[in-house]
């Protein structure tokens, strides 16, 4: 029996997207070629797209595609087990990954697709790799907020001081990222009065995008976000961000935490051998030169390929030392619960 049945396709949600290499699109529901590589992609369409179409292009290997959210697409890997009809497992951030390889899913990498990766981007377990980073930085608007007055750290912002003065999409899988950097760094004790700051403190909103956007419009003084969207806006209309700076904690601060986007291969994979040779492409030299060359603007971790020049240098933003592996998703997401953040 095979593990690509037809009544296992079809438990897939009509949230996700399915798309071939040549581009077209049919609803999540619809049934798996088990013939071909399948990837489970939680980053951005577009760059997942073209890290397809030039994999295709180059070893003439055919993959299709199914779109979701981190953690909706992490759980239904746990829940379809090792009768996954996925080969690959792409992610915006890492919790999605530590999910997947808590539950015994993920086939170690090959030594040389994890050499491609720099240490501090990758688990140390070898399970998986980082593909992509984005930094974590405070947005803020100069005419609310003078440079002078900025915190010092990302832990200043639980301070009575600053209520009402911030904002974050306390809700995605972005910002519960970066509370799992809290609570790696500064442990459950402190991760708790933090968060309970947050929730006398902050402005809520629906993602990075709309805090961004209300830094800008003045409804906040500041905002925590990745970097990425500040710099994607400024490089089209600025429309978003014309009134904000954007400001990095650095110093190991947990503010200065940068976010590893995952890429695994599953142990239960049909296509093993394509499913390692899609994962060394997306991490080496020309898959991260697609990254590089997207309009993203996240950071290439591997093949020795430098970020747009518009970036702040990865190297320059003095992140915490995490292992992206003990990024402890189902703790922040009770921790948030119980703040009533969630």
């Amino acid at each position: 029996m095979t593990r690509r049945t037809p009544a296992l396709v079809a438990t897939a949600t009509a949230a996700v997207l399915l798309t071939s290499a040549c581009g077209g699109g049919v609803a999540g529901d619809a049934p798996l070629d088990p013939d071909t590589l399948t990837v489970y992609s939680s980053q951005h369409e577009n760059l997942t797209k073209a890290w397809v179409d030039a994999f295709t292009a180059e070893t003439g290997i055919e993959v299709q595609v199914r779109y979701g959210k981190d953690a909706s697409m992490g759980n239904q890997i746990v829940t379809e087990g090792d009768r996954s009809p996925a080969d690959v497992f792409l992610t915006e951030n890492s919790p999605a990954m530590t999910l997947v390889q808590n539950a015994g899913l993920f086939a170690p990498l090959d030594a040389a697709t994890l050499a491609q990766v720099p240490k501090g981007f990758r688990p140390t377990n070898g399970r998986w790799t980082g593909a992509a980073a984005r930094a974590t930085a405070l947005v803020y608007n100069p005419s609310l907020l003078p440079e002078s007055q900025l915190p010092k750290s990302l832990m200043d912002l639980a301070e009575p001081a600053w209520k009402g003065r911030w904002g974050a999409g306390a809700a995605g899988a972005d910002f519960q990222a970066i509370v799992g950097a809290v609570l790696a760094t500064q442990g459950e004790e402190r991760t708790t009065a933090w968060l309970a700051g947050l929730k006398d403190n902050a402005r809520i909103y629906a993602n990075n995008i709309a805090t961004m956007k209300a830094v800008n419009a003045g409804e906040v003084p500041a905002g925590v976000i990745y970097h990425y969207y500040w710099y994607r806006d400024r490089a089209k209309t600025g429309e978003g961000s014309a009134n904000t700076r954007l400001h990095f904690f650095r110093g190991s601060d947990p503010g200065a935490f940068v976010s590893v986007s995952g890429a695994g291969v599953l142990a239960a994979s049909e296509h093993a051998a394509d499913a390692q040779r899609f994962v060394a492409f997306v991490t080496g030299p020309t898959g991260q030169r697609v990254l590089a060359e997207s309009d993203t603007m996240e950071y290439p971790v591997g093949g020795g390929v430098a970020a747009a020049p518009a970036l702040t240098p990865l190297d320059e933003l003095e992140p915490p030392s995490i292992d992206p592996a003990e990024l402890n998703g189902p703790t922040v997401v009770r921790l948030m619960t119980d703040a009533g953040v969630l």
